[in-house]
């Protein structure tokens, strides 16, 4: 019966994407008696209350997007009873698939030939797979706040989004018909992995800027894969065999190994990068353009066979992040114990400006963390307050209470063990992301111009240390990029502030809700390379929005191709980006005033300047946050994430005398 609804479905409902009738089809046979569901929210009124404690419940989808058939499916958590009896390739298998509560074992079968998992890859690539894990492109469809922008959009668009921005971050998710908005918790583990490895090895054109709309090849891990030096080393390996004991069959008794690889030169090559890293929305506006603004870089005009400038991969897959410093050299596997032949080797993390919000025990990506317990379990584990330490437990009451997963000793202690792992990984990462981040921003010089009993005036330089594009690049809109400044008198007192944040973590511009709502003043002289959205009201003016969603004056709202061509504008004319970016190699200069009147003391001053990035500003979390927030997490949760994930990348102090 399974084999004819997936008969049916292959027939009928579009193999990856079943249509609603096959998706019932499929309800009938493999899960007769669950009925299907329909996940329902009731709205939430917006009170400005940026980071409340509340935990809004997140869309399971399927209302936003016609998907009827989107409510809870049977869950894994509990293990089959021969588990002893299985394989550890097989345990593995199941650990890896069994992570959301809702997906079934034949539909995980049914995605084995299809999407080989990143674990499996791991079996041999162990040094990829590690960096791959704690990655951006691993992290994309794990992030709580992208999720939330995901359904607010297509909330306020009457789900005309679509999978517009999801399928950059779940290309396999999208690619087997899971809805756009439902709920993290439910998705399959390929889904997950966000991009991971089919999404770049599986990848048979060069699409070039197509805003992530690829077609990643079918197959199972013993079909071809594609790299970018071919398969050389792969026909010695499989020569001998009786070394590496792997098998290139299903069924055969060894190690699995893929057949081929075949060589595919764009991986290498800029243009591979560009296919989701350049986006433009379907009206024509430029979401993102990190990719054009590398094309018309000094990095990408003086690229010459003599090795002269750069490509994505000279700085993002080298040794040293940010920066074209050559590659590691060394074994690509190590099969059955034995290495491979040296060769170049690139960094697979990838480093830039996000980082993981979410519970240590789904994120990084760990088999051993899917064999231990469900994500659902895993954010109930509460590693803050010190479970499965000898600090906690040997002061543990006798009356304290657990949930269910975590009451015995014994597994708090192992969970513990597991998430000092993944902290180790989280601690390596955070290195990374600052030595991109580093190389990209510099500090220049902190000028004092004036300095006496009618004012302070200096200026303070910021660069970009890069050939190979604008920084911020990519999502511009959203990238807090500030200087902290702090005046300081003989006493040590502030006399003056700059970049300093609000009570809900945001610097104090003109989206600060503690601005609006009059508690502080607005920072006039706040230096942010945040770019702003700005759309076009229905008199003539324009206003800034967070997020580019156009207000309409219809019951209906939503998305709609532009009415004029964008070639000769290069953007639509309702809405733009209000630019702030640092060219290449380029700089900015900050001018900073203090008044005479707040010099109480002469004698001694001090000019404290730090250069602060963030990942997004907190006053998006207030704009999106009737949507709720996946893994559980509340506004405050995710807003205190951030704020605490801000980075001081370089730090000047100057001293001088008011006489």
């Amino acid at each position: 019966m399974i084999g004819n609804a997936v008969k049916f479905i292959d027939r009928f409902g579009m193999r990856g994407r079943p249509g609603i009738l096959a998706r019932a089809l499929v309800l009938a046979v493999i899960m007769p008696g669950v009925p299907a569901a329909v996940a329902q929210q009731d709205d939430m009124l917006l009170e400005g209350d940026l980071l409340s404690g509340e935990t809004p419940a997140a869309d399971d989808g399927g209302l936003l997007d016609g998907d009827l058939l989107s409510g809870p499916e049977p869950s894994m958590e509990s293990a089959p009873a021969s588990r002893d009896a299985m394989t550890e390739a097989e345990t593995e298998a199941m650990a890896v698939d069994a992570a959301p509560d809702s997906v079934s074992a034949h539909q995980a079968l049914f995605l084995d030939d299809r999407f080989p998992s990143a674990a499996a890859c791991k079996t041999c690539h162990e040094r990829q797979y590690r960096q791959w894990s704690v990655s951006q492109h691993a992290y994309a469809q794990f992030s709580p706040v992208f999720m939330a922008m995901q359904r607010f959009s297509n909330q306020r668009m009457s789900g005309t989004v679509g999978d517009f921005c999801i399928r950059c971050h779940t290309p396999v998710g999208m690619t087997i018909g899971e809805s756009p908005n439902m709920n993290n918790y439910d998705r399959h583990p390929r889904s997950l992995e966000g991009i991971t490895c089919v999404t770049c090895h599986r990848v048979s054109a060069a699409y070039g800027k197509v805003s992530a709309r690829i077609s990643v090849d079918e197959g199972s891990l013993f079909d071809d894969v594609l790299g970018p030096e071919g398969d050389k080393e792969l026909e010695r390996v499989l020569r001998n065999r009786d070394v590496y004991r792997v098998v290139t069959e299903p069924g055969e008794s060894g190690r699995p190994i893929h057949r081929g690889v075949e060589r595919f030169f764009p991986l290498v090559e800029p243009g591979f990068c560009g296919s989701c890293h350049d986006v433009t929305m379907p009206n024509g506006f430029r979401l993102e353009e990190a990719f054009s603004s590398f094309k018309a870089s000094p990095a990408a005009l003086e690229r010459d066979d003599a090795g002269n400038g750069a490509t994505c991969q000279d700085c993002h897959m080298g040794v040293v992040q940010g920066l074209k410093a050559g590659y590691d050299f060394g074994p690509a596997a190590m099969v059955g114990g034995v290495e491979t032949e040296p060769r170049r080797l690139t960094n697979h993390y990838f480093a830039g400006p996000d980082f993981s919000i979410v519970h240590p025990g789904i994120f990084p990506h760990n088999v051993d963390a899917k064999r231990m317990a469900t994500m659902r379990e895993w954010v109930q584990f509460d590693y803050d307050a010190g479970w499965g330490t000898d600090a906690f437990e040997n002061d543990l009451p006798e009356d304290a209470t657990f949930p269910e997963r975590w009451r015995s000793i014994d597994d708090r202690y192992a969970a513990r063990e597991i998430l000092d792992e993944q902290q180790k990984l989280l601690d390596w990462a955070r290195e990374q992301r600052l030595e991109v981040l580093r190389n990209g921003y510099k500090l220049g010089d902190v000028t004092l111009v004036r300095a006496d009993r009618d004012g302070i005036d200096f200026n303070v330089e910021v660069r970009n240390g890069t050939t190979g594009h604008n920084v911020p690049t990519g999502f511009i809109a959203e990238r807090l990029v500030f200087l902290r400044v702090t005046v300081l008198d003989s006493d040590g007192l502030p006399v003056f502030l700059s970049g300093d944040l609000d009570a809900n973590g945001d610097v104090r511009d003109s989206h600060s809700l503690s601005v609006l709502s009059r508690d502080v003043p607005v920072d006039t002289q706040l230096f942010n390379l945040q770019s702003h959205f700005m759309t076009l009201n229905n008199r003539g003016g324009e206003r800034e929005q967070l997020l580019p969603t156009p207000y309409s004056v219809d019951v209906l709202p939503f998305v709609r191709p532009s009415t004029r061509s964008a070639i000769l504008i290069g953007q639509p004319s309702t809405t733009r980006i209000q630019r702030k970016s640092i060219e290449p190699l380029g700089s900015k200069t900050a001018n900073y005033h203090v008044d005479g009147d707040a010099l109480i003391v002469y004698g001694d001053y001090t000019i404290e300047v730090e250069l602060v990035v963030g990942m997004i500003p907190n006053n998006l979390i207030n704009t999106i946050q009737d949507v709720g927030f996946d893994f559980d997490m509340s506004p405050r949760q995710v807003g205190d994430a951030l704020v605490a994930g801000h980075e001081t990348l370089w730090k000047k102090t100057i001293a001088f005398e008011i006489e």
